[in-house]
């Protein structure tokens, strides 16, 4: 019996603590913004960024590979996406231009060379 109260107590430990690692979320009583960090199945930061009261993302925001490379960065306004975003890939970052959450505009720039090109 001792051994499986001892066996249900790892087991909970363990689902406890990996429950912690897949995200982290805390209410910034400065900023009125709820910040959240999301982690990837290995342990990696996935995503991390704030949300107003209401639940709408709503600040910067930014997302990472598995392996820790950051993918996109960019903001919300109350869940609409404003202002420059910016996306890696490929050794070429893109750089996105919204408009009330609709794309404006896109400049392609290599990550390395900084050679711009437009879409």
């Amino acid at each position: 019996m001792k051994k499986q109260i001892l066996l249900f107590a790892f087991a909970l430990t363990m689902t406890i603590g990996y429950a912690q690692k897949e995200k982290d979320v805390k209410l910034n009583k400065e900023t009125n913004l709820i910040e959240a960090t999301y982690y990837h199945d290995n342990g990696e930061v996935s995503q991390q960024g704030t949300f107003d009261l209401a639940g709408k993302l709503h600040g910067d925001w930014i997302n990472y590979d598995e392996t820790g490379q950051k993918v996109s960065e960019g903001s919300y306004n109350k869940g609409i996406r404003t202002g420059k975003w910016y996306f890696w890939a490929d050794g070429k970052v893109k750089e996105v231009e919204f408009n009330n959450n609709v794309i404006a505009s896109v400049v392609n720039k290599d990550a390395t060379s900084g050679v711009v090109t437009k879409d």
